[in-house]
């Protein structure tokens, strides 16, 4: 049992909708404005009592429902996020006491948008070395909480939310192309971490929109094909693609560049914004409540942003 593979998955998203009509109430800006320059049209936004690790217990809850697993069946918990506010306990810890998981290893990620896919990785690894039969891998994050409101060119992007995934061992892969979770491709542009920032008291969230844009649109297709490649599949092959929803004009090129042109290409973001360590499960886990792919279905899930992280694995669809 030396491989692993995703036995389901599940998303929660906050009841509050903000709508582009709204936010031109708070800020100079207009549904025309946001639209064709992010391709935004809605986001979730959560409550104040509605911290990151209630997020994420939902969409976790979801995920073991659907894999017909009991809490104490899960031996690691993971959560990507890059907007707890306190540092101990961790979100991880707070997420298996709200499901009552008794005993499991519990551990954040904090690679911004990059987060699930590294937190993915790091599960597969995991299951595969034998130091875990069971895992939740989560990507919650409270961006709302980090956002200033009064600044238009980072408020209308964000939103709330969370997406989980069951991680279980299975046996080895019979071949390329074959495994439930392929090799990950991950790294780093660290001195260009300035690029996407989330610091200062209170912290906030800031980015250079055009460096990111111009790094994510020329630098990442190669990568993402580089991905591909290490599952043993070409782009054509693939059934999806879930990259980051980090802008609708970031996403559209970057799924044709990498040349997957048979694949439905999540857009999630139009409805959710941009909600960085949660966009990828959330999306994802669309896909698969709407029949949009089916069980086996190769799908290549794509991070990146802050830091300039990257990560990405061809998983099949469970």
């Amino acid at each position: 049992m030396n491989g692993s593979r995703i036995t389901a998955v599940g998303h929660y998203q906050p009841a509050k909708v903000l709508t582009n009509e709204e936010l031109a109430g708070l800020v100079d800006t207009s549904d025309e404005w946001i639209r064709s320059r992010v391709g935004i049209r809605t986001r979730h936004i959560a409550g104040p009592d509605e911290p990151v690790d209630e997020l994420a217990a939902h969409a976790a809850a979801k995920a073991l429902a659907s894999a017909g697993l009991a809490a104490s069946d899960i031996d690691l918990v993971l959560v990507a996020t890059s907007t707890a506010v306190d540092r101990s306990p961790n979100m991880a810890a707070r997420v298996a006491n709200r499901l009552g998981i008794p005993s499991a290893a519990t551990m954040d990620l904090n690679v911004v948008c990059a987060g699930f896919t590294h937190a993915l990785a790091t599960a597969d690894h995991a299951v595969r070395a034998g130091g875990s039969q069971r895992a939740l891998v989560i990507g919650a994050d409270k961006m709302s909480a980090v956002t200033d409101w009064t600044d238009r060119t980072t408020c209308v992007l964000v939103g709330d939310g969370a997406g989980a995934a069951v991680v279980e061992a299975c046996p080895a892969p019979a071949g390329p192309g074959l495994a439930g979770i392929g090799p990950v491709l991950w790294g780093s542009v660290p001195e260009m971490g300035h690029a996407v920032r989330i610091e200062g008291t209170p912290a906030r969230f800031a980015q250079e929109g055009q460096s990111v844009y111009r790094w994510a649109t020329t630098q990442l297709p190669r990568i993402a094909r580089q991905t591909c490649e290490r599952a043993g599949l070409a782009p054509e092959d693939l059934a999806a693609v879930v990259l980051h929803q980090a802008n609708l004009r970031i996403i559209e090129p970057l799924a044709e560049k990498i040349g997957a042109v048979n694949a439905v290409v999540a857009r999630d973001v139009i409805e959710s914004g941009n909600t960085s360590a949660a966009s990828i499960p959330l999306a994802f886990s669309k896909l698969v409540e709407r029949a949009e792919i089916s069980t086996g279905d190769p799908v290549l899930l794509f991070g990146f942003g802050g830091n300039l992280s990257y990560a990405g694995q061809v998983v099949r669809c469970p």
